[in-house]
């Protein structure tokens, strides 16, 4: 790849001589994308921004760190993530534009590059919000995930630092790359063997080695890693957030690891009023606490109950 060194300011002007140049006879994919600037990094990907000189815009481009390139496991995870998204064709999920291999045989994918905050650095900043807008960030994660679930496809990893605000005030559900989905063979999902065995002593759970997922949302069964896990564990998640968006802090935390975990499966959370600042409608409080079930049979059955809820205040 080439590295672009053009400033970024240049990248929001439309100009006549980038909408009229000639598309050359023969394309070459190897010089598609100029290197831009790095994003973000995580545990196993990357993302950076690149500049697509066919289309004249710049995009987000997501691959594995190099020590990953090989990992048949990761290479499998990141195709999902690609496809899935791309299929989900949602108005709160990620425009994916291209999936490919770069000039070593590495698989990338492109999708739109949206600058905006997380919901985590919103929440930050908790007391500068008001309540009907973080619910209406949350009414959007909903439809989402309702569409998804219609799709067959469960999240798995619902948490404030996937949930992306734009410029617009578009809100995005991020990060499919845990997603599950099922066969049309069987009504068997497809495992991909988790990174690690051992859960280790951080709340950020997406790194090496770690238990997939971040612990202060993660369902008391997705804790204990259930084979049936279903479309309840990302109702749980969501109401996970939706208690920390109305109180300020996540039904469950710590200092240390087992101790989450171990409320996350054996204790019930405190009401939203009693641990919140401010006055909270009595019906956003039981859906919280109701989506906070233990067992999925006591939760919504259905992300649409939640939606239904959720438009009554907004």
């Amino acid at each position: 790849m080439q590295r672009y060194k053009e400033p970024a300011e240049t990248f929001s002007q439309v100009y006549l001589e980038d909408t009229d140049k000639p598309l050359p006879e023969i394309l070459n994919p190897n010089t598609r994308y100029v290197f831009h600037s790095t994003i973000a990094k995580g545990g196993k990907s990357i993302i950076h921004a690149y500049k697509d000189m066919h289309l004249n815009r710049v995009v987000a481009y997501k691959t594995l760190r190099p020590e990953f390139a090989n990992d048949e496991v990761e290479n499998i995870r990141l195709l999902r993530e690609a496809r899935i998204t791309a299929m989900l064709q949602h108005p709160n999920t990620l425009p994916i534009y291209e999936i490919g291999r770069d000039n070593k045989g590495n698989c990338y994918f492109t999708m739109k590059l949206v600058h905006g905050y997380t919901l985590r650095e919103v929440l930050n900043f908790h007391e500068r919000y008001a309540l009907r807008q973080l619910i209406t960030v949350i009414l959007q994660v909903s439809h989402a995930l309702a569409s998804a679930h219609e799709l067959g496809v469960v999240h798995r990893d619902i948490k404030p630092e996937n949930i992306l605000i734009g410029p617009y005030r578009e809100v995005l559900l991020m990060d499919w790359g845990l997603a599950k989905v099922w066969s049309k063979q069987s009504d068997k999902a497809i495992q991909l063997p988790e990174s690690g065995s051992a859960i280790q002593a951080e709340k950020s759970m997406t790194g090496f080695g770690k238990l997939q997922g971040s612990v202060c949302y993660m369902s008391p069964e997705q804790i204990k890693r259930d084979p049936a896990i279903s479309f309840s564990t990302d109702i749980y998640s969501l109401g996970a957030v939706l208690y920390e968006v109305l109180t300020g802090q996540p039904p469950f935390d710590g200092d240390q690891l087992h101790e989450i975990l171990e409320r996350v499966e054996n204790q019930e959370p405190e009401r939203p009023s009693k641990v919140g600042k401010f006055p909270i409608p009595k019906y956003l409080e039981h859906l919280s606490m109701k989506c906070l079930k233990k067992d999925p049979a006591d939760r919504p059955q259905s992300v649409k109950e939640i939606i239904r809820a959720l438009e009554q205040f907004v």
